[in-house]
């Protein structure tokens, strides 16, 4: 069996497939992940996801890639990383009391064929008083994560609400791409 490469320098992806007991390594890609933002959200995804399986792969022809790109979608815009603290206040601010939805495109690279899905998670906020925000802000949890909060980390005290796949929102639906990897004829060891 060839062998899987996670093309994603996310620690949480990682640890996630780490907890699943299935064998990889990393090779994180280096595209540009600036994304027209008129395209559909699930569009988004899953041409970041491809890209960046495709980059890994220029390196890794023989392995099985697995690439993932995770946004926050609120009212129809994409909420990325926030690049500044008044960004991240901004986006947990829009969040309060409201629902969006956390797309993961995920693609699977193999034999130079690509298949791709999207996974959608809804998620709740609570009410957020500025105080929650702002203690929130100072953990530094917000600035490395789609729109500006982490539901593994503190973030958890945030949502209200969940309905879909929680490792969506972490950042690799799980499930749906451990089976993925098994179809395509992949050893889990699960």
């Amino acid at each position: 069996m060839k062998p899987l490469i996670l093309a994603s320098g996310s620690p949480r992806r990682k640890q996630l497939l780490e907890q699943m007991n299935v064998p990889f390594t990393v090779c994180k890609s280096t595209i540009d992940e600036t994304f027209d933002p008129t395209f559909p959200p699930d569009e988004v995804v899953q041409q970041l996801a491809r890209q960046k399986a495709q980059d890994v792969a220029k390196k890794h022809e023989d392995s099985f890639i697995l690439a993932a790109d995770t946004i926050v979608v609120f009212q129809g815009r994409i909420l990325g990383k926030p690049a500044t603290e008044q960004e991240a206040r901004q986006m947990l601010s829009q969040l309060s009391d409201q629902s969006h939805e956390v797309l993961t495109g995920v693609a699977l690279l193999h034999q130079g064929q690509v298949e791709t899905f999207v996974e959608t998670t809804e998620v709740r906020f609570w009410p957020l008083t500025d105080t929650e925000i702002e203690t929130y802000l100072q953990t530094g949890e917000p600035f490395d994560k789609a729109g500006a909060y982490g539901i593994q980390g503190l973030g958890a005290y945030l949502v209200k609400e969940l309905k879909g796949d929680y490792y969506n929102v972490v950042g690799l639906p799980l499930s749906r791409t451990v089976r993925a990897l098994k179809v395509h004829g992949f050893s889990t060891r699960f």
